[in-house]
């Protein structure tokens, strides 16, 4: 942001502010919760009750009031989030941002989410455009009837809302589904590493996907048939390395329920927190009760899209996680050297699609406050162009996108069917056209069934394996087929009793397609099995105590080993000796969690920057799920060629050698930031999470309008998920964005909390109300029965035809 701009944006925050205290925050962007509002469009009355969170239970005479006043109520209180997120989805933040955001802009255009919602809108079932049509009547109606209520926010951005259309839910559903799909990010950092060392070494640090479940553990990735090209230099292509920034929402989640005969209540329970960057103030998740006289759900949504995917209704429970199913690939397309215009498949020359598109951008110094300009998309058989033109070994390149749900689209979402589900049969036939986002659905009905399966719809490939860009040479198709849905992952009542999913490898090595390389390390997982493994039955506290618990069993591996490097050395011995005492919990008031983070973040890149560059070894370090594996392996078989330093000829470096050198590194930064003595190293000094207002994020008034930062439990290993950038330790940047048990024993009420709140306004009491007991671990409940939603409701709003 240029210095005068920021100039002008200090004083106005500064004025809100005091307006805010000379208010007393009372009455400072807030919106009408009690009384009659007229809402257009709605055939009965509905009512709105708000419980001490500030959270909607919505009670209509049918669904399509329903969604209708589920649309309104979003509105009120997520309007500016919505727009936020359409904007980019949509490839427009630059209407709100200015230049900064023409190459999120073009990148979001070129991906196509909009351009694919208009033609999903165009085939969708009567029923399912009716739903999304009355949600967004619903926000239409707010933003038409109560502009003189809109978010504070959107003056301070100096925007407005826009009216809503059934394609912008799409295309923020599709922005949802991308960042489901992350292979993308795989695919191109194992080019590099092939274009940087070849294949056979590039293959020896490719991503370890292991199943704990499987009884024969081991890689489960296949033998690759189609290796890219290389010397097309992705590296040096910095459109194409781009994508790997825009992924907004970096999803991970844990997710599991248990039987009668594992819970203590008799009836299943079903646990879920999915991770995701939640430092943005309120957090991604919209809770909200509907009560029709078809279905009652209380859950979660993401705010601009008319579906609960996460809650309980009257006979079934359900949570999710990303499953990280491949549905995307990149192609090594070649230009037709006689003209670059067109495109090779052998010898056949075939013409780019072009696409026209006008980019609206802000600009003060531009008549009217905005210019225009024109992008150009090409698009190949496959998909978008996404690279600049490449350098091949004998004529030019370029790659190109293509992704399973645009090529996949049917008339039914499913999540309407998933609202109303009354057993896990319904669930089933639910999902069995939910082909548009890869998800682990973790479920389980009143009558004492669970289950589990990976959603999506995913390729069959010839080459058997998608990660690494496959090379155009013909015209055949190498997505040869569609994995049927039986033939998904999926477990029902399983014997021992309980279902559970990390984003780890579902599959064993007899699952007969590929399913992905991008999944997570098995660590999670193998913690919640140890914790479900244990012989009592499961009670509601036990599952809300399972979600905050950090045992870090990569440490517990790992860390052994590195504190018997470091102890032989006088000057790392103290270190190791801390290491040594260390019980593997990553609290915030250990210095033993920072020492083994440090260190082996330094031992990661020793390993690797030698061969890499440091560049290329930092691009692929960034993604966690590239090599912590891979590497975990290594250091316990204890003897990789990667440990020694090929740019030292005469020294054979050794694991340990590593160790040491790692050990001295992070002693300086350690020391340069907390001080000389290993033992005030804690963890919780330098692993914290702050939540911010969308609208400061960073300088002045940053901590005003947002929260923290606060000592932060667990690491990136722990089912207490705290991920930091590789780059930028140990800050948390993606964590639980909800926390949820529901018990189906209990009708009256549900166990959950957000990090933030109910409202997506500043100022609001309910903006950032559930911060600290989300840092503590205190409860908080949605209620559920009719009983104890009037007992905790604060007011009541009557929404009028």
């Amino acid at each position: 942001m240029k210095k005068s701009k920021k100039w002008l944006i200090f004083p106005l925050i500064l004025v809100v502010i005091i307006a805010a205290v000379l208010l007393g925050f009372f009455r400072l962007n807030r919106y009408q919760q009690e009384g009659a509002l007229t809402l257009p469009g709605l055939k009965e009355a509905a009512t709105v009750l708000r419980d001490e969170k500030g959270m909607a239970y919505i009670y209509a005479k049918n669904p399509d009031d329903a969604f209708m006043a589920f649309g309104f109520i979003t509105a009120q209180d997520r309007l500016f989030q919505m727009e936020l997120t359409r904007l980019f989805a949509t490839g427009r933040i630059s209407e709100m941002i200015g230049e900064r955001g023409e190459p999120v802009d073009i990148r979001m255009r070129t991906i196509g989410f909009h351009r694919h919602a208009k033609r999903h809108a165009g085939i969708l079932d009567p029923q399912t455009k009716l739903s999304i049509q009355k949600y967004v009547d619903g926000v239409n109606a707010y933003i038409k009837n109560c502009s003189s209520e809109h978010h504070l926010e959107f003056k301070l951005a100096g925007i407005k809302p826009g009216l809503w259309e059934p394609t912008d839910v799409l295309a923020i559903v599709y922005l949802m589904s991308w960042n489901s799909a992350a292979n993308i990010e795989t695919e191109i950092i194992a080019q590099m590493l092939v274009e940087k060392v070849g294949i056979e070494q590039a293959k020896e640090i490719f991503p370890l996907n292991l199943n704990p479940d499987d009884l024969s553990p081991g890689s489960t990735l296949p033998k690759s048939h189609a290796y890219a090209l290389s010397g097309i230099n992705l590296a040096s292509d910095k459109n194409l390395l781009a994508y790997l920034q825009d992924r907004p929402l970096h999803v991970g989640s844990n997710n599991w329920t248990t039987g009668p005969q594992l819970s203590s209540g008799g009836k299943p329970i079903v646990a879920n927190d999915p991770h995701l960057d939640s430092r943005v103030l309120p957090g991604p998740w919209y809770p909200c009760g509907i009560v029709t006289p078809e279905f009652r759900m209380v859950g979660v949504s993401i705010p601009g899209i008319p579906s609960i995917v996460v809650g309980r209704n009257e006979h079934i429970a359900m949570g999710v996680t990303n499953a990280y199913g491949d549905a995307q690939d990149l192609y090594v397309e070649t230009l037709d050297p006689k003209d670059p215009h067109r495109y090779l498949e052998g010898d056949k020359s075939l013409p780019f699609e072009v696409l026209t598109e006008k980019l609206t951008i802000k600009d003060k110094n531009a008549p009217g406050g905005k210019k225009e300009k024109e992008i150009k998309i090409r698009l190949t058989r496959r998909g978008p162009v996404v690279s600049g033109v490449l350098p091949g070994l004998k004529t030019a390149k370029v790659l190109t996108l293509r992704w399973a749900p645009f090529e996949t689209m049917g008339p039914l979402l499913g999540t309407e069917q998933l609202m109303s589900a009354r057993s896990i049969a319904e669930v089933r036939k639910a999902l069995s056209r939910f082909d548009i986002m890869m998800l682990n659905f973790v479920f389980a009905d009143k009558e004492g069934n669970i289950g589990w399966i990976a959603s999506g719809k995913l390729p069959i490939r010839s080459q058997g394996d998608g990660t690494v860009p496959y090379v155009v040479k013909d015209s055949k198709d190498n997505w040869i087929g569609w994995i049927s849905f039986d033939k998904m992952p999926q477990i029902y009542n399983p014997q021992r009793g309980w279902v559970g999913t990390c984003n780890h490898d579902t599959v064993g090595k007899n699952y007969p397609y590929y399913y992905s390389s991008h999944l997570s390390p098995s660590y999670r997982y193998r913690r919640l099995r140890q914790l479900m493994e244990t012989p009592e039955k499961k009670s509601v506290d036990h599952h809300w105590q399972f979600q905050r618990d950090p045992m870090n069993l990569m440490a517990k591996e790992i860390a052994p080993l590195m504190a018997k490097a470091l102890t032989v050395h006088e000057d790392t011995k103290e270190l190791g000796e801390i290491l040594s005492k260390w019980d593997y919990i990553d609290h915030p008031d250990q210095p033993a969690p920072t020492i083994f983070q440090a260190v082996y973040r330094e031992f990661a890149l020793l390993v690797f920057q030698d061969e890499l560059g440091e560049d290329l070894a930092k691009t692929m370090l960034k993604g966690w799920y590239f090599w912590q594996e891979r590497l975990q392996q290594m250091v316990l078989e204890g003897t990789s060629p990667w440990f020694d330093n090929i740019l030292t000829k005469d020294v054979r470096e050794t694991r340990d050698a590593l160790f040491h050198q790692a050990a001295l590194t992070a002693i300086d930064k350690l020391r340069s930031s907390l001080g000389k003595d290993p033992m005030e190293w804690k963890w919780g000094k330098v692993h914290t999470i702050e939540f911010v207002s969308p609208i400061r994020r960073e300088g002045f008034g940053k901590g005003l309008l947002g929260d923290g930062p606060h000592a932060f439990l667990g690491s990136g290993e722990t089912l207490c998920r705290g991920i930091y950038e590789f780059k930028d330790p140990f800050k948390v940047t993606l964590s639980a964005s909800l926390r949820m048990v529901a018990d189906l024993r209990d009708d009256d009420k549900v166990l959950a909390v957000l990090p933030g709140g109910v409202s997506g306004r500043l100022f609001h009491p309910h903006n950032k109300d559930q911060i600290k007991a989300f840092i503590n671990g205190d409860k908080v409940y949605w209620w559920f029965s009719d009983k104890a939603i009037q007992k905790h409701k604060k007011t009541t709003l009557l929404l009028k035809p």
